[in-house]
Protein backbone atom coordinates (compact mmCIF):
# COMPACT_ATOMS: atom_id res chain seq x y z
CA UNK A 1 0.00 0.00 0.00
CA UNK A 2 2.75 2.42 0.98
CA UNK A 3 4.64 1.69 -2.23
CA UNK A 4 1.59 2.55 -4.34
CA UNK A 5 1.01 5.80 -2.42
CA UNK A 6 4.65 6.79 -2.90
CA UNK A 7 4.60 6.03 -6.63
CA UNK A 8 1.36 8.00 -7.04
CA UNK A 9 2.91 10.98 -5.32
CA UNK A 10 5.91 10.77 -7.64
CA UNK A 11 3.63 10.71 -10.67
CA UNK A 12 1.66 13.71 -9.43
CA UNK A 13 4.88 15.65 -8.73
CA UNK A 14 6.16 14.90 -12.21
CA UNK A 15 3.06 16.15 -14.01
CA UNK A 16 4.06 19.79 -13.39
CA UNK A 17 7.08 19.23 -15.60
CA UNK A 18 5.39 17.11 -18.25
CA UNK A 19 3.83 19.99 -20.16
CA UNK A 20 7.29 21.39 -20.79
CA UNK A 21 8.04 18.27 -22.82
CA UNK A 22 4.90 18.45 -24.93
CA UNK A 23 3.24 15.50 -23.22
CA UNK A 24 0.16 17.28 -21.96
CA UNK A 25 -1.93 15.59 -24.64
CA UNK A 26 -1.14 12.20 -23.07
CA UNK A 27 -1.91 13.28 -19.54
CA UNK A 28 -5.57 14.18 -19.60
CA UNK A 29 -8.45 12.85 -17.58
CA UNK A 30 -7.88 9.33 -18.91
CA UNK A 31 -4.37 9.00 -17.44
CA UNK A 32 -3.68 5.52 -16.07
CA UNK A 33 -0.75 4.37 -14.00
CA UNK A 34 0.45 2.33 -16.98
CA UNK A 35 0.38 5.49 -19.14
CA UNK A 36 2.27 7.43 -16.51
CA UNK A 37 4.92 4.74 -16.13
CA UNK A 38 5.47 4.81 -19.88
CA UNK A 39 6.17 8.56 -20.07
CA UNK A 40 7.94 9.27 -16.78
CA UNK A 41 11.69 9.08 -17.34
CA UNK A 42 14.69 10.33 -15.41
CA UNK A 43 15.37 13.20 -17.88
CA UNK A 44 11.72 14.23 -17.58
CA UNK A 45 11.80 14.20 -13.78
CA UNK A 46 15.12 16.04 -13.75
CA UNK A 47 13.74 18.67 -16.10
CA UNK A 48 10.77 19.07 -13.77
CA UNK A 49 13.17 19.63 -10.87
CA UNK A 50 14.98 22.36 -12.84
CA UNK A 51 11.60 23.91 -13.66
CA UNK A 52 10.87 24.00 -9.93
CA UNK A 53 13.74 26.46 -9.45
CA UNK A 54 11.55 29.16 -10.93
CA UNK A 55 8.96 29.86 -8.26
CA UNK A 56 11.18 29.94 -5.16
CA UNK A 57 13.99 31.91 -6.85
CA UNK A 58 12.82 33.78 -9.95
CA UNK A 59 9.35 34.73 -8.69
CA UNK A 60 9.90 38.09 -6.99
CA UNK A 61 7.45 37.39 -4.15
CA UNK A 62 9.42 34.34 -2.97
CA UNK A 63 13.02 34.10 -1.69
CA UNK A 64 14.05 37.21 -3.64
CA UNK A 65 11.34 39.25 -1.98
CA UNK A 66 12.18 37.92 1.48
CA UNK A 67 15.91 38.46 0.96
CA UNK A 68 15.66 41.91 -0.67
CA UNK A 69 12.58 43.66 0.71
CA UNK A 70 13.82 43.00 4.24
CA UNK A 71 17.00 45.02 3.57
CA UNK A 72 18.33 48.52 2.93
CA UNK A 73 18.41 47.90 -0.84
CA UNK A 74 14.78 47.42 -1.79
CA UNK A 75 11.37 48.90 -1.04
CA UNK A 76 7.84 48.07 -2.17
CA UNK A 77 5.89 51.27 -1.47
CA UNK A 78 2.12 51.37 -1.52
CA UNK A 79 1.01 53.99 -4.06
CA UNK A 80 -2.51 55.02 -3.05
CA UNK A 81 -4.31 51.70 -3.60
CA UNK A 82 -1.64 50.14 -5.79
CA UNK A 83 0.76 47.58 -4.32
CA UNK A 84 -0.99 47.47 -0.97
CA UNK A 85 -1.45 43.67 -1.11
CA UNK A 86 -2.57 43.62 2.53
CA UNK A 87 0.71 45.20 3.59
CA UNK A 88 2.97 42.26 2.66
CA UNK A 89 5.67 44.43 1.09
CA UNK A 90 5.64 47.07 3.83
CA UNK A 91 5.88 44.46 6.58
CA UNK A 92 8.93 42.90 4.94
CA UNK A 93 10.81 46.19 4.89
CA UNK A 94 9.71 47.17 8.41
CA UNK A 95 10.43 43.68 9.79
CA UNK A 96 6.88 43.44 11.12
CA UNK A 97 5.94 40.13 9.47
CA UNK A 98 4.22 37.22 11.24
CA UNK A 99 3.76 33.49 10.69
CA UNK A 100 0.78 34.03 8.38
CA UNK A 101 2.62 36.25 5.89
CA UNK A 102 1.58 35.10 2.41
CA UNK A 103 5.01 35.36 0.79
CA UNK A 104 6.75 33.60 3.67
CA UNK A 105 4.27 30.74 3.30
CA UNK A 106 4.66 30.54 -0.49
CA UNK A 107 8.46 30.58 -0.34
CA UNK A 108 8.57 27.77 2.24
CA UNK A 109 6.19 25.66 0.17
CA UNK A 110 7.96 26.22 -3.13
CA UNK A 111 11.43 25.50 -1.75
CA UNK A 112 10.21 22.22 -0.27
CA UNK A 113 8.54 21.38 -3.58
CA UNK A 114 11.91 21.83 -5.27
CA UNK A 115 13.54 19.59 -2.69
CA UNK A 116 10.86 16.92 -3.19
CA UNK A 117 11.04 16.96 -6.99
CA UNK A 118 14.84 16.69 -6.91
CA UNK A 119 14.63 13.78 -4.48
CA UNK A 120 12.11 12.05 -6.77
CA UNK A 121 14.74 11.75 -9.47
CA UNK A 122 16.76 9.47 -7.21
CA UNK A 123 13.98 6.86 -7.15
CA UNK A 124 14.25 6.07 -10.87
CA UNK A 125 17.82 4.76 -11.26
CA UNK A 126 19.45 7.91 -12.64
CA UNK A 127 22.97 7.89 -14.03
CA UNK A 128 25.71 9.17 -11.73
CA UNK A 129 25.62 12.57 -13.43
CA UNK A 130 21.80 12.79 -13.30
CA UNK A 131 21.82 11.85 -9.63
CA UNK A 132 24.51 14.45 -8.92
CA UNK A 133 22.45 17.17 -10.62
CA UNK A 134 19.36 16.23 -8.60
CA UNK A 135 21.34 16.17 -5.36
CA UNK A 136 22.78 19.59 -6.17
CA UNK A 137 19.30 21.05 -6.70
CA UNK A 138 18.16 19.49 -3.43
CA UNK A 139 21.19 20.91 -1.61
CA UNK A 140 20.52 24.37 -3.07
CA UNK A 141 16.92 24.26 -1.84
CA UNK A 142 18.01 23.05 1.59
CA UNK A 143 20.62 25.82 1.83
CA UNK A 144 18.00 28.48 1.15
CA UNK A 145 15.57 27.00 3.68
CA UNK A 146 18.40 26.95 6.22
CA UNK A 147 19.28 30.55 5.41
CA UNK A 148 15.72 31.82 5.82
CA UNK A 149 14.36 29.60 8.62
CA UNK A 150 17.31 27.97 10.38
CA UNK A 151 15.81 24.47 10.21
CA UNK A 152 15.17 22.15 7.28
CA UNK A 153 12.40 19.55 6.81
CA UNK A 154 13.91 16.55 5.04
CA UNK A 155 12.79 13.21 3.64
CA UNK A 156 15.03 10.54 2.10
CA UNK A 157 13.90 8.93 -1.19
CA UNK A 158 13.08 5.71 0.69
CA UNK A 159 11.07 7.41 3.45
CA UNK A 160 7.36 6.65 3.41
CA UNK A 161 5.03 9.54 2.70
CA UNK A 162 2.85 8.35 5.57
CA UNK A 163 5.40 9.74 8.03
CA UNK A 164 6.05 13.42 8.59
CA UNK A 165 9.43 14.66 7.33
CA UNK A 166 12.07 14.85 10.00
CA UNK A 167 13.54 18.29 10.65
CA UNK A 168 17.25 19.01 10.62
CA UNK A 169 18.58 21.65 12.97
CA UNK A 170 21.07 24.16 11.62
CA UNK A 171 24.27 22.24 12.37
CA UNK A 172 22.90 18.95 11.02
CA UNK A 173 21.52 20.56 7.87
CA UNK A 174 24.75 22.42 7.17
CA UNK A 175 26.85 19.28 7.66
CA UNK A 176 24.53 17.36 5.34
CA UNK A 177 24.64 20.01 2.59
CA UNK A 178 28.44 20.20 2.75
CA UNK A 179 28.76 16.40 2.63
CA UNK A 180 26.38 16.18 -0.34
CA UNK A 181 28.14 18.86 -2.36
CA UNK A 182 31.52 17.28 -1.68
CA UNK A 183 30.30 13.79 -2.61
CA UNK A 184 28.70 14.75 -5.93
CA UNK A 185 31.57 16.91 -7.19
CA UNK A 186 33.29 14.17 -9.27
CA UNK A 187 30.02 13.29 -11.04
CA UNK A 188 29.12 16.83 -12.09
CA UNK A 189 30.27 18.30 -15.39
CA UNK A 190 32.99 20.92 -15.60
CA UNK A 191 32.45 24.43 -16.90
CA UNK A 192 32.45 25.67 -19.62
CA UNK A 193 31.88 22.28 -21.29
CA UNK A 194 28.73 22.08 -19.15
CA UNK A 195 26.28 24.91 -19.75
CA UNK A 196 25.74 27.36 -16.90
CA UNK A 197 22.08 26.33 -16.65
CA UNK A 198 23.09 22.75 -15.77
CA UNK A 199 24.37 21.91 -12.28
CA UNK A 200 28.15 21.80 -12.56
CA UNK A 201 31.30 21.45 -10.47
CA UNK A 202 31.84 25.19 -10.09
CA UNK A 203 28.23 25.66 -8.95
CA UNK A 204 28.87 23.07 -6.24
CA UNK A 205 32.11 24.80 -5.28
CA UNK A 206 30.31 28.16 -5.14
CA UNK A 207 27.58 26.79 -2.86
CA UNK A 208 30.22 25.20 -0.65
CA UNK A 209 31.84 28.62 -0.35
CA UNK A 210 28.54 30.05 0.83
CA UNK A 211 28.23 27.23 3.39
CA UNK A 212 31.66 27.78 4.89
CA UNK A 213 31.44 31.58 4.79
CA UNK A 214 28.03 31.63 6.51
CA UNK A 215 28.64 28.71 8.88
CA UNK A 216 29.26 30.86 11.92
CA UNK A 217 26.24 33.04 11.13
CA UNK A 218 23.91 30.08 10.55
CA UNK A 219 24.93 28.57 13.89
CA UNK A 220 24.77 31.86 15.84
CA UNK A 221 23.05 34.66 13.97
CA UNK A 222 23.16 37.11 16.86
CA UNK A 223 26.96 36.84 17.16
CA UNK A 224 28.54 35.17 14.11
CA UNK A 225 32.04 33.74 14.38
CA UNK A 226 34.45 32.87 11.58
CA UNK A 227 36.71 29.86 12.01
CA UNK A 228 40.06 30.22 10.26
CA UNK A 229 39.82 26.69 8.82
CA UNK A 230 36.43 27.49 7.27
CA UNK A 231 37.79 30.70 5.78
CA UNK A 232 40.71 28.77 4.29
CA UNK A 233 38.23 26.40 2.63
CA UNK A 234 36.51 29.43 1.07
CA UNK A 235 39.87 30.61 -0.28
CA UNK A 236 40.78 27.17 -1.63
CA UNK A 237 37.43 26.74 -3.38
CA UNK A 238 37.73 30.21 -4.92
CA UNK A 239 41.17 29.33 -6.25
CA UNK A 240 39.79 26.11 -7.74
CA UNK A 241 37.09 28.05 -9.58
CA UNK A 242 39.60 30.61 -10.81
CA UNK A 243 41.94 27.81 -11.80
CA UNK A 244 39.49 26.45 -14.35
CA UNK A 245 40.22 29.51 -16.51
CA UNK A 246 36.55 29.64 -17.45
CA UNK A 247 35.75 33.07 -16.01
CA UNK A 248 36.72 36.72 -16.12
CA UNK A 249 34.99 39.93 -15.11
CA UNK A 250 32.62 41.04 -17.86
CA UNK A 251 33.61 43.98 -20.03
CA UNK A 252 30.06 45.31 -19.65
CA UNK A 253 28.54 44.55 -16.25
CA UNK A 254 25.00 44.27 -17.67
CA UNK A 255 26.02 41.58 -20.17
CA UNK A 256 25.70 39.18 -17.22
CA UNK A 257 21.95 39.78 -17.19
CA UNK A 258 21.11 40.51 -20.85
CA UNK A 259 18.76 38.57 -23.13
CA UNK A 260 21.80 36.76 -24.58
CA UNK A 261 23.70 36.44 -21.30
CA UNK A 262 24.20 32.74 -22.03
CA UNK A 263 26.58 33.91 -24.78
CA UNK A 264 27.85 37.28 -23.56
CA UNK A 265 28.54 36.69 -19.88
CA UNK A 266 32.03 35.65 -18.84
CA UNK A 267 30.97 35.49 -15.18
CA UNK A 268 27.87 33.35 -14.85
CA UNK A 269 28.46 30.05 -13.06
CA UNK A 270 24.92 28.78 -12.50
CA UNK A 271 21.75 30.11 -14.12
CA UNK A 272 18.26 29.05 -15.11
CA UNK A 273 17.71 28.89 -18.85
CA UNK A 274 14.74 30.99 -19.99
CA UNK A 275 13.06 31.73 -23.28
CA UNK A 276 9.98 31.06 -25.39
CA UNK A 277 9.57 27.47 -26.44
CA UNK A 278 11.51 25.98 -23.52
CA UNK A 279 8.42 25.30 -21.41
CA UNK A 280 5.36 27.00 -20.00
CA UNK A 281 7.39 27.32 -16.80
CA UNK A 282 10.63 28.70 -18.26
CA UNK A 283 9.31 30.96 -21.02
CA UNK A 284 10.89 33.92 -19.23
CA UNK A 285 7.77 35.15 -17.46
CA UNK A 286 9.52 35.52 -14.11
CA UNK A 287 12.56 37.32 -15.53
CA UNK A 288 10.20 39.59 -17.46
CA UNK A 289 8.78 40.61 -14.07
CA UNK A 290 12.19 41.94 -13.06
CA UNK A 291 11.68 45.08 -15.12
CA UNK A 292 7.89 45.13 -15.01
CA UNK A 293 7.72 45.47 -11.22
CA UNK A 294 9.75 48.70 -11.17
CA UNK A 295 9.05 50.59 -14.42
CA UNK A 296 6.32 53.19 -14.82
CA UNK A 297 3.22 52.50 -16.90
CA UNK A 298 4.26 55.02 -19.58
CA UNK A 299 7.78 53.70 -20.12
CA UNK A 300 8.79 51.23 -22.81
CA UNK A 301 8.37 48.49 -21.84
CA UNK A 302 5.34 49.44 -19.79
CA UNK A 303 5.63 48.50 -16.13
CA UNK A 304 3.61 48.11 -12.97
CA UNK A 305 5.10 51.15 -11.17
CA UNK A 306 6.17 49.37 -8.02
CA UNK A 307 9.52 48.64 -6.44
CA UNK A 308 12.38 51.06 -5.81
CA UNK A 309 15.72 51.27 -4.13
CA UNK A 310 16.49 53.75 -1.35
CA UNK A 311 18.52 56.94 -1.68
CA UNK A 312 20.98 55.95 1.08
CA UNK A 313 21.87 52.83 -0.88
CA UNK A 314 22.05 54.64 -4.23
CA UNK A 315 24.43 57.17 -2.71
CA UNK A 316 26.99 54.42 -2.05
CA UNK A 317 27.90 54.53 -5.77
CA UNK A 318 30.37 56.88 -7.41
CA UNK A 319 29.22 58.65 -10.57
CA UNK A 320 31.86 56.80 -12.60
CA UNK A 321 30.77 53.37 -11.40
CA UNK A 322 29.25 51.63 -14.43
CA UNK A 323 27.20 49.40 -12.14
CA UNK A 324 25.13 52.50 -11.38
CA UNK A 325 23.86 52.27 -14.94
CA UNK A 326 23.55 54.08 -18.23
CA UNK A 327 22.79 53.31 -21.86
CA UNK A 328 22.74 49.70 -23.07
CA UNK A 329 22.77 48.73 -26.74
CA UNK A 330 19.59 47.01 -27.86
CA UNK A 331 17.61 48.65 -25.05
CA UNK A 332 18.34 52.38 -24.92
CA UNK A 333 18.44 52.81 -28.70
CA UNK A 334 15.14 50.91 -28.97
CA UNK A 335 13.18 52.50 -26.14
CA UNK A 336 15.14 55.31 -24.54
CA UNK A 337 15.32 53.21 -21.38
CA UNK A 338 18.56 53.16 -19.41
CA UNK A 339 19.73 50.22 -17.29
CA UNK A 340 20.87 50.21 -13.68
CA UNK A 341 19.40 52.92 -11.44
CA UNK A 342 16.79 55.24 -12.98
CA UNK A 343 16.61 58.68 -11.40
CA UNK A 344 15.43 62.03 -12.75
CA UNK A 345 13.58 62.75 -16.01
CA UNK A 346 12.83 59.69 -18.14
CA UNK A 347 12.84 59.76 -21.96
CA UNK A 348 11.63 57.75 -24.93
CA UNK A 349 13.76 56.50 -27.84
CA UNK A 350 13.58 59.92 -29.54
CA UNK A 351 14.65 61.68 -26.33
CA UNK A 352 11.20 63.12 -25.75
CA UNK A 353 10.51 63.70 -22.06
CA UNK A 354 8.00 61.18 -20.73
CA UNK A 355 5.05 62.10 -18.51
CA UNK A 356 3.13 60.26 -15.85
CA UNK A 357 -0.57 59.42 -16.20
CA UNK A 358 -1.54 62.84 -14.85
CA UNK A 359 0.50 64.65 -17.49
CA UNK A 360 3.28 65.62 -15.09
CA UNK A 361 6.95 65.09 -16.03
CA UNK A 362 8.05 61.54 -15.31
CA UNK A 363 10.89 62.44 -12.96
CA UNK A 364 11.89 59.68 -10.55
CA UNK A 365 12.85 61.19 -7.21
CA UNK A 366 15.12 59.85 -4.47
CA UNK A 367 12.38 60.62 -1.93
CA UNK A 368 10.01 57.73 -1.25
CA UNK A 369 7.75 56.60 1.58
CA UNK A 370 6.30 53.26 2.58
CA UNK A 371 2.85 54.73 1.90
CA UNK A 372 2.58 57.27 -0.89
CA UNK A 373 -0.61 59.35 -0.73
CA UNK A 374 0.21 62.57 -2.57
CA UNK A 375 -1.57 62.24 -5.92
CA UNK A 376 0.80 64.72 -7.55
CA UNK A 377 3.92 62.63 -6.83
CA UNK A 378 2.91 59.08 -5.96
CA UNK A 379 3.71 57.76 -9.46
CA UNK A 380 7.27 59.14 -9.51
CA UNK A 381 8.72 58.64 -6.04
CA UNK A 382 11.64 56.28 -5.66
CA UNK A 383 14.72 55.40 -7.72
CA UNK A 384 13.91 52.49 -10.04
CA UNK A 385 16.24 49.58 -10.75
CA UNK A 386 16.82 47.68 -14.02
CA UNK A 387 19.26 44.82 -13.37
CA UNK A 388 18.07 42.69 -16.30
CA UNK A 389 18.04 44.70 -19.56
CA UNK A 390 14.58 44.14 -21.12
CA UNK A 391 14.42 41.67 -23.99
CA UNK A 392 13.04 43.55 -27.01
CA UNK A 393 13.77 40.75 -29.48
CA UNK A 394 11.83 37.81 -28.14
CA UNK A 395 8.48 37.01 -29.70
CA UNK A 396 7.97 39.67 -32.37
CA UNK A 397 10.26 42.16 -30.61
CA UNK A 398 7.74 42.75 -27.85
CA UNK A 399 8.11 42.62 -24.10
CA UNK A 400 4.36 42.76 -23.60
CA UNK A 401 3.86 39.01 -24.01
CA UNK A 402 5.30 37.93 -20.65
CA UNK A 403 8.31 36.27 -22.27
CA UNK A 404 12.03 36.93 -22.12
CA UNK A 405 15.25 35.14 -23.00
CA UNK A 406 17.37 36.51 -20.15
CA UNK A 407 18.68 33.51 -18.21
CA UNK A 408 18.22 34.04 -14.49
CA UNK A 409 21.52 34.35 -12.64
CA UNK A 410 22.07 32.45 -9.38
CA UNK A 411 25.89 32.40 -9.03
CA UNK A 412 28.50 34.76 -10.52
CA UNK A 413 32.31 34.85 -10.60
CA UNK A 414 32.45 38.36 -9.09
CA UNK A 415 30.84 36.93 -5.95
CA UNK A 416 33.55 34.24 -5.84
CA UNK A 417 36.18 36.99 -5.74
CA UNK A 418 34.29 38.94 -3.06
CA UNK A 419 33.81 35.83 -0.90
CA UNK A 420 37.53 35.11 -1.16
CA UNK A 421 38.29 38.73 -0.23
CA UNK A 422 36.06 38.42 2.83
CA UNK A 423 37.73 35.19 3.93
CA UNK A 424 41.15 36.82 3.51
CA UNK A 425 40.07 39.90 5.44
CA UNK A 426 38.62 37.83 8.28
CA UNK A 427 41.91 35.93 8.59
CA UNK A 428 44.09 39.04 8.66
CA UNK A 429 45.23 39.37 5.05
CA UNK A 430 43.73 42.78 4.32
CA UNK A 431 46.25 43.53 1.57
CA UNK A 432 45.27 40.56 -0.61
CA UNK A 433 41.60 41.25 0.07
CA UNK A 434 42.02 44.89 -1.00
CA UNK A 435 43.71 43.80 -4.24
CA UNK A 436 40.74 41.57 -5.15
CA UNK A 437 38.19 44.28 -4.38
CA UNK A 438 40.12 46.91 -6.33
CA UNK A 439 40.32 44.53 -9.30
CA UNK A 440 36.52 44.42 -9.36
CA UNK A 441 36.19 48.18 -8.87
CA UNK A 442 38.61 48.90 -11.70
CA UNK A 443 36.67 46.61 -14.02
CA UNK A 444 33.48 48.49 -13.12
CA UNK A 445 34.92 51.97 -13.63
CA UNK A 446 35.07 52.87 -9.92
CA UNK A 447 38.12 54.40 -8.26
CA UNK A 448 40.34 52.11 -6.21
CA UNK A 449 40.15 52.01 -2.41
CA UNK A 450 43.16 52.86 -0.25
CA UNK A 451 42.16 50.59 2.62
CA UNK A 452 39.60 47.87 3.25
CA UNK A 453 37.66 46.97 6.37
CA UNK A 454 34.50 44.92 6.90
CA UNK A 455 32.18 47.90 6.50
CA UNK A 456 33.79 48.83 3.18
CA UNK A 457 33.59 45.23 2.00
CA UNK A 458 29.88 44.99 2.86
CA UNK A 459 29.30 48.17 0.85
CA UNK A 460 31.21 46.70 -2.08
CA UNK A 461 29.15 43.51 -1.96
CA UNK A 462 26.07 45.72 -2.09
CA UNK A 463 27.33 47.64 -5.11
CA UNK A 464 28.36 44.53 -7.02
CA UNK A 465 25.45 42.23 -6.12
CA UNK A 466 22.54 44.63 -5.69
CA UNK A 467 19.09 43.10 -6.23
CA UNK A 468 20.56 39.60 -6.74
CA UNK A 469 19.07 38.17 -3.54
CA UNK A 470 22.13 38.05 -1.26
CA UNK A 471 21.66 41.26 0.76
CA UNK A 472 19.78 39.85 3.78
CA UNK A 473 22.29 37.03 4.19
CA UNK A 474 25.18 39.50 3.93
CA UNK A 475 23.71 41.91 6.47
CA UNK A 476 23.21 39.09 8.98
CA UNK A 477 26.75 37.77 8.47
CA UNK A 478 28.21 41.27 8.94
CA UNK A 479 26.08 41.90 12.06
CA UNK A 480 24.05 44.73 10.47
CA UNK A 481 20.61 43.23 9.87
CA UNK A 482 19.02 44.45 13.10
CA UNK A 483 20.30 48.01 12.79
CA UNK A 484 17.85 50.74 11.74
CA UNK A 485 18.05 52.03 8.19
CA UNK A 486 15.99 54.17 5.85
CA UNK A 487 12.28 53.60 6.60
CA UNK A 488 13.09 50.78 9.05
CA UNK A 489 13.18 51.40 12.84
CA UNK A 490 15.02 49.52 15.57
CA UNK A 491 14.53 45.80 15.34
CA UNK A 492 13.65 42.59 17.18
CA UNK A 493 16.27 39.79 17.31
CA UNK A 494 13.58 37.29 16.34
CA UNK A 495 13.75 38.70 12.81
CA UNK A 496 17.12 37.07 12.17
CA UNK A 497 14.94 34.12 11.18
CA UNK A 498 11.58 34.04 9.45
CA UNK A 499 8.70 32.29 11.22
CA UNK A 500 7.67 28.79 10.23
CA UNK A 501 4.30 29.28 8.48
CA UNK A 502 1.34 28.45 10.71
CA UNK A 503 -0.11 26.00 8.20
CA UNK A 504 3.16 24.02 8.06
CA UNK A 505 3.37 23.76 11.83
CA UNK A 506 -0.09 22.19 11.74
CA UNK A 507 0.81 19.45 9.26
CA UNK A 508 4.34 18.64 10.45
CA UNK A 509 4.61 18.50 14.22
CA UNK A 510 8.37 17.89 13.92
CA UNK A 511 8.73 21.57 13.05
CA UNK A 512 9.27 23.96 15.96
CA UNK A 513 8.34 27.62 15.68
CA UNK A 514 11.35 29.93 15.70
CA UNK A 515 11.87 31.96 18.91
CA UNK A 516 9.84 35.13 19.31
CA UNK A 517 6.93 34.17 17.04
Amino acid sequence: MTKHIFRSAIIIAAIAGLQSCGLNEQLGSTLTRKDADSVITVPLLLRGAYDNLQLPYQEFSNSWGLSQMSTDETLGPTRAGDWDDNGVWRSLHEHSWNADHAHIQATFTNLLTLQFSATNVLNFKPSNNEAAQARFLRAFSMFTVLDLWGQVPFRNPTDTLLNKPRVMKANEALDYIIAELTAIMPDLGARPATAAYVANQDAARFLLMKCYLNKGAFLNRAAPTFDAADMQKVITLADQIKGTGAYSLATDYFDNFARDNDVKSTENIFTQQNGPGLSTVRNGNATYGRWKFTLHYNQTPSGWNGFTTLSDFYNKFEASDRRRGGAYTGVTDTSGLLVGFLIGQQYDAHHNALKDRNGNPLIFTPEVQLKETNKATLEVTGIRVIKYPPDFYTSKKSTENNEASNDYVFFRYADVLLMKAEALLRTGDAGSALSLVNGIRTARGATTLGTLDLNALLDERGRELYWEGWRRQDLIRFGKFLQPWQLKPNDNPRNLLFPIPTSDLAVNTNLVQNPGY
